[in-house]
């Protein structure tokens, strides 16, 4: 029984073994169907890419294919039409050629006539001459020579007449012709006062803006002040604030930035340095725009931008209180009009006459006559020679070497000393007076000097036993010279030394 039952064991633990691997068997060609399913799967999509790819890159050649004969194509009709017009060309240019060969031997025909009409007139001259000859009993040469002797005295003795003639002439009315122009020029241009000092005077709604100007221990004061270059008074002067300062380019500045400060109402060190910063470039830009604006207005075209610029400065610069854009504006017009009157070139006069200034407003100021100054500037951005030699010579530092330099010159002079042009402080002007004296009398023989006419003339008297006739002309010249170096006066200043013989005596 036991091994009945062993038995039947052993038989059971066998089919359940059979049974597994039948299992097993069934799962692995499951598996095996399931991965040849998925690899067709994957075949197929792989084909369709491939496909796909083999299409889009067929498509591309195809376009590749096109354009590359869309190119083609271009080229052939470019160079068919290059090729039609070189054989335009070719037909024009043979079509010359024929022209050419036609008219070169219309000329040689032309030429050959010409020879022989020549040759002709050469017999006949020929026959003449030797039939003048034989009336005249003189060769061609002596004939010829004694026409032009008679020829010569007769223009030389006419010349001289009319040179005598156009002299005389001259003499009479040079003086009353210069006067007239002159006069006439001054008439037709005419240009405000002299207004211009040190301070401006900045006006506010009420002295509570004062405190906010002076800011917390005078902190907003001193960084304004710092920033500009300006002197700022704040005194008991009721609803103004003064602002002192030599250059008016700074004291502008200054003021703009006053007000916009004021007008916003944000007063701070961090804030002026900013509200300053961008005043100065505005300024700047506004300086560009009257040079601009001037040369518009006189119908100067060309002009360098950095004398433009320069042009723009002379507006916030002043020389004896006269402005000096009105003064170089004013000389400009003067010179046109006298240009215009001696026939010379009036654009190129204008021209002269706004730059004649010129070195008086440049960045660096060196050490350097304005007129010498000037005439390099000029020099340097490009102007005429004869723009740059009225610049210079304009104060006699070089020799004038065109018509329109003593134009500039005279100019200058008149615009300078017209009535109201210019102004002095008392004191300088007293000062200046006393130096020309002093001046004249550290010359050994002179007994006094007395500055006249404002101080453009100083009448030097000297002691007739001490200085000759000879020395006084040595005198004068060496007075002016000496002027001319070591002292600034407005203008001119004309020099006279009088030498006069006394005899005294007494009857008694």
């Amino acid at each position: 029984m036991v091994i009945g039952i062993l038995i039947g064991l052993a038989g059971g633990g066998a089919g359940i073994f059979v049974l597994q691997n039948v299992i097993l068997k069934n799962k692995r060609e499951a598996l095996i169907r399931e991965a040849e399913s998925e690899g067709e799967n994957m075949k197929k999509e792989k084909i369709l890419q491939a496909k796909e790819q083999f299409m889009k890159l067929k498509e591309e050649h195809e376009q590749n294919m096109k354009e590359r004969e869309r190119r083609t194509q271009s080229a052939e009709d470019r160079a068919k039409a290059r090729e039609k017009t070189l054989s335009q060309k070719i037909e024009e240019v043979g079509r010359k050629e024929s022209d050419l060969e036609k008219n070169q031997q219309d000329l040689e025909a032309k030429t050959q006539a010409f020879d022989l009409k020549h040759q002709e007139l050469d017999k006949i001259q020929e026959k003449r001459v030797a039939e003048l000859s034989r009336i005249s009993g003189m060769s061609p040469e002596d004939a010829k020579n004694s026409l032009m002797e008679a020829l010569k005295d007769e223009a030389r003795t006419g010349a001289m007449t009319y040179i005598k003639d156009i002299t005389e002439e001259a003499k009479l009315n040079a003086n009353r012709e210069a006067k007239k122009i002159v006069i006439q020029s001054i008439q037709r241009v005419a240009t405000e006062q002299a207004v211009e000092n040190a301070v401006s005077v900045f006006n506010i709604d009420s002295d509570e803006v004062k405190g906010r100007i002076i800011g917390r221990e005078g902190r907003n004061i001193r960084a304004l002040e710092a920033a500009t270059g300006v002197e700022i008074i704040v005194d008991d002067t009721p609803e103004a604030i003064i602002l002192s300062c030599f250059d008016p380019v700074r004291r502008e500045i200054a003021r703009l930035a006053l007000h916009q400060l004021v007008s916003d109402g944000r007063i701070h060190p961090a804030r002026i340095e900013e509200v300053v910063a961008k005043t100065r470039k505005q300024l700047e830009e506004e300086i560009a725009e009257t040079g601009r604006r001037t040369c518009m207005d006189l119908g100067i075209h060309g002009l360098h931008p950095e004398l433009t610029r320069m042009v723009g400065r002379m507006k916030y610069r002043s020389s004896y209180g006269q402005n000096l854009l009105q003064h170089s504006r004013e000389v400009a017009n003067l010179c046109a009009i006298m240009a215009a009157e001696l026939g010379l070139n009036v654009k190129l006069a204008k021209r002269a006459g706004l730059l004649h200034d010129i070195g008086k407003v440049p960045d660096d100021e060196p050490e350097l006559p304005h007129a010498i100054l000037g005439m390099k500037l000029a020099e340097k951005y490009g102007e005429k020679p004869d723009v740059c030699n009225a610049i210079g010579a304009h104060h006699d530092e070089i020799e004038m070497t065109t018509l329109i330099s003593p134009i500039v010159q005279v100019c200058d002079a008149v615009s300078g000393a017209r009535p109201g042009a210019r102004r002095e402080i008392v004191e300088a002007y007293i000062k200046r007076i006393k130096e020309l004296e002093t001046l004249a009398l550290s010359y050994d023989g002179v007994s006094s000097a007395y500055a006249i006419q404002a101080g453009r003339e100083l009448r030097v008297l000297v002691e007739s036993d001490k200085v000759t006739d000879m020395k006084a002309d040595e005198l004068s010249f060496a007075i002016s010279q000496r002027i001319q170096t070591e002292m600034t006066y407005p203008g001119q200043v004309k020099v006279t030394v009088i030498r006069e013989k006394r005899s005294v005596n007494y009857a008694k």
